[in-house]
């Protein structure tokens, strides 16, 4: 530090070798990052590809997920690979102490740490992983330099799907690649518990078969949401509700200027507490007028984008061919998690077959499929209808009991008059429990309980 005088007073220059605050965070972060041991957590499995040579990897989800936890395990890996840990530098972006870090930051953080490794700089690949990236604007350009300059690679993580999807498809030029990540399938669930996952879920003894339905329940109750684990109810409910809170001030509100917070929170009650229920903006937005909320049906639409953009809801649409049809029926949403099912609850059911829907839906999703519910000519639905990248389809009907003979044929039925219009798609009709499989099914029908279905690894081409 430096002192000058100017007109009567002292003014403070700092000299270009003092670093400023902000900038000592970072080199402070920087070290920590190299030294401290390397956390270590449940592992995350994030289907298909999860590294594109030349692109950087952005993991995109809802908060708290776990993509820090993918990012860690990415450089545990690296690690593994050439076992030097000053190729692995972290910066988390969203930590309080590097508020305000620009552009420019970001750049002395390339330079501060080829600075104290000088032997890295040209010869060696280092994977720099950036959480929550998003805070800092411009943030893409700063990537684009650094995979065009250096022998990088660079994962990225961020809770926005907006933020992160769109920018990487368009600022990015070509050189992103997203993978989004959701809480805990069934799978990682059982391996946080500590519990093992069958090699082969059709062939279990039955004592095994009713220690995996049980987990199996407990998980549509608590849901996958990593810190949620094995709270007791009133705990995980205050948990859960803090994490949509947050999500709807710091991911809707805050980062889009939305204004009509009294809209927002209507929306996410009706979404949240209605999983896999028909929803229309239309009637929602007569519902808020009736209440005397002042809204529009275009703030409607942007509110419902906002909180699919952001992963606290994921909606589907009919599977039609005809935009206006589409566009005239009602969308189904499921919420990102079954355990905030119960959180949103009003009238206390016990909501095993919504949670089962949606954590069939997620699972879907986890496979990269996809997904659609389907009217047949006779107005019979089929839940979904998912193609996978690889050119596969399956119709899915999730129903919680399916041994009732009369509940058994309802659901079939809309299944066998569905087949025809999706000739390639395997039928499947899935339950909750191997007890609630129904007596008799079509051949080309594959009944199995859910959790069996789940825990079968996907079949990629």
């Amino acid at each position: 530090m430096i002192f000058s005088f100017r007109e009567g007073e002292y003014t403070f220059t700092m000299t270009p070798s003092e670093p400023t605050t902000v900038r000592r965070r970072i080199s402070e972060s920087l070290a920590d990052s190299v030294a401290a041991p390397l956390p270590t957590s449940t592992p995350r499995v994030a289907y298909g590809r999860v590294a594109f040579p030349g692109k950087a990897t952005a993991v995109i989800g809802f908060r708290r997920s776990g993509k820090t936890t993918l990012l860690h395990q990415v450089r545990a890996q690296r690690v593994a690979d050439h076992g030097d840990r000053a190729r692995v530098p972290y910066l988390n972006l969203e930590d309080e102490r590097l508020v305000g870090v620009t552009l420019d930051d970001l750049g002395f953080s390339v330079d501060e740490h080829y600075r104290r490794y000088p032997g890295l700089k040209g010869r060696e690949v280092v994977t720099w992983c950036l959480d929550e990236i998003q805070v800092v604007p411009g943030w893409e350009r700063f990537v684009r330099r650094l995979l065009d300059t250096e022998r990088v690679e660079v994962f990225l993580s961020g809770s926005s799907a907006a933020l992160l999807s769109a920018e990487i498809a368009t600022s990015m030029r070509g050189r992103g690649w997203t993978v989004p990540l959701f809480p805990f399938s069934f799978a990682e669930a059982l391996r946080h518990a500590g519990d093992d996952v069958p090699a082969s879920p059709d062939a279990l003894d039955a004592a095994t078969r009713v220690r995996v339905e049980h987990a199996f329940s407990r998980y549509l109750v608590e849901g996958g949401f990593p810190e949620a684990q094995g709270l007791d109810a009133a705990t995980r409910h205050r948990l859960l509700l803090d994490y949509v809170d947050v999500a709807m001030m710091r991911d809707v509100v805050e980062r889009h200027g939305v204004t009509n917070v009294t809209g927002l929170r209507w929306l996410v009650r009706q979404l949240l507490g209605n999983a896999g229920g028909a929803f229309s903006v239309e009637r929602f937005y007569g519902a808020l007028r009736s209440q005397g909320i002042a809204i529009s049906k275009d703030s409607v639409h942007l509110l419902l984008h906002h909180l699919e953009d952001c992963f606290l809801v994921r909606t589907m649409w009919l599977d039609t061919a005809s935009e206006r049809q589409r566009m005239v029926n009602p969308r189904k949403a499921h919420p990102v998690d079954p355990g905030l099912i119960p959180v949103f609850d009003r009238v206390g059911r016990a909501n095993l077959g919504h949670a089962l829907e949606t954590a069939v839906r997620l699972e879907l999703e986890r496979r990269g499929a996809s997904v659609a519910y389907v009217r047949t000519a006779a107005g019979h639905e089929v839940d979904f209808v998912a193609r996978y990248p690889g050119g596969g389809e399956e119709l899915l009907q999730v129903t919680a009991d399916a041994s009732d003979a009369e509940t058994a044929n309802r659901e079939v039925r809309a299944l066998v008059e569905a087949a025809p219009a999706y000739p390639r798609a395997t039928c499947r009709l899935l339950t909750l429990t191997t007890s609630g499989l129904p007596a008799h099914v079509p051949a080309d029908v594959l009944a199995e309980p859910a959790w069996q279905w789940m825990l079968t690894p996907p079949v990629t081409p």
